[in-house]
This record gives structure tokens, C-alpha cells and sequence, in this order.
């Protein structure tokens, strides 16, 4: 194992960015100024098999957008925190609420403003287009870009990490 996969071996809740993570980090708006967001069904899928499997799913973003509710609604993630200026803090007090330790969580980010988060949870890892600030800080660096299948990746890399994949993956290989 490496040092990456013994850490999200141990991971009980995994954060995730928005902008940059969860999608390609463009920012659309209409002429209405309406904010467009998209998002990959790889990702999404990911993040579902991580919350079937045991492990907690939170979204914790520095923007607030009325499709990001909608996403994560038809995901299924309870804890979607918008608008936050202090990630680490909230991680920090979702870990509280649940009595766990900050070593049990993880996050996965892509920009500068990620970096408390990264370096105070138990397993980091960040989107291959990340800036090189951060990608030098993280345990985890993933091979595809934002919002193109980055976050599924770190999905599937728990879910093999905490000995689950077989089982997440038996409906579709039976």
C-alpha cells in the first residue's frame, strides 16, 4: 500500500470543493445572471458508491449556487455547507459532531484557499489541473481534472483502500 491509500484506508468522512473539483472550475452565467454548473455523472456515481459503501459525503464550497443544491440533493448529500470562508472549520466541527478525529476525514480541493483544509484532515488529495501550491501539499494527486472524473477517482481509490471496491462493484459485475 502507499501512503495515500493507508491513509484513505482510515477515512470515515470525505469532503469535497465545488469549483475546480466537482466541476471543471468555469464559472457560466446566463444573460439573466443566472450561475451554470457542470457537473460528470462519473464523479456523481462515485460519490454515491462512497456514501453506499459507509463513508460519509460532504460538500464544503466558498460559493453558493442554487444548482450545487440541486446536485447534491440528487445525490443524496445531507451535509452540503455553502458560502464558507473557514473550510477547515467546518470540517473541524462535523468531526466534532460525529466524535470522530480529524484524522478520520479527508478533502479534496484544487486551489490555494483549500490548503488548511488539506493540511488538517487525514487524507488530501487534489485534481490533476490543481495549482502547484497544492499539489505539492497532498497526499493524493489524481489523474484527471476537475469536474472530468478527478473525484471519482479518489472515490475508487478509498473504496479499494478501506477493502470495499469488490462489493460496491458486484451489482454491475455480476
Amino acid at each position: 500500500m502507499t501512503r495515500a491509500t493507508d491513509k484513505a484506508a482510515g477515512i470515515v468522512l470525505m469532503g469535497f470543493d465545488v469549483d475546480g473539483v466537482l466541476t471543471d472550475g468555469m464559472l457560466y452565467f446566463s444573460s439573466q445572471g443566472d450561475e451554470i454548473k457542470a457537473f460528470s455523472s462519473l464523479d456523481g456515481h462515485g460519490l454515491k458508491m462512497l456514501q453506499r459503501a459507509g463513508v460519509e459525503v460532504a460538500i464544503i464550497s466558498g460559493r453558493s449556487s442554487r444548482a450545487l443544491e440541486l446536485r447534491a440533493g440528487n445525490l443524496g448529500i445531507k451535509e452540503l455547507h455553502m458560502g464558507v470562508t473557514d473550510k477547515r472549520a467546518v470540517l473541524a466541527g462535523l468531526a466534532t459532531q460525529r466524535g470522530i478525529d480529524l484524522s478520520q476525514t479527508g478533502y479534496m480541493g484544487d486551489d490555494v484557499v483549500d490548503l488548511p483544509i488539506l493540511r488538517a484532515c487525514g487524507f488530501s488529495a487534489a485534481v490533476a489541473d490543481a495549482h502547484d501550491e497544492v499539489l505539492a501539499r497532498v497526499d493524493y494527486v489524481a489523474a484527471r481534472g476537475g469536474g472530468r472524473g478527478a473525484a471519482r477517482e479518489v472515490c475508487d481509490l478509498i473504496l479499494r483502500a478501506k477493502g470495499r471496491w469488490v462489493a460496491a462493484m458486484a451489482e454491475y459485475l455480476a
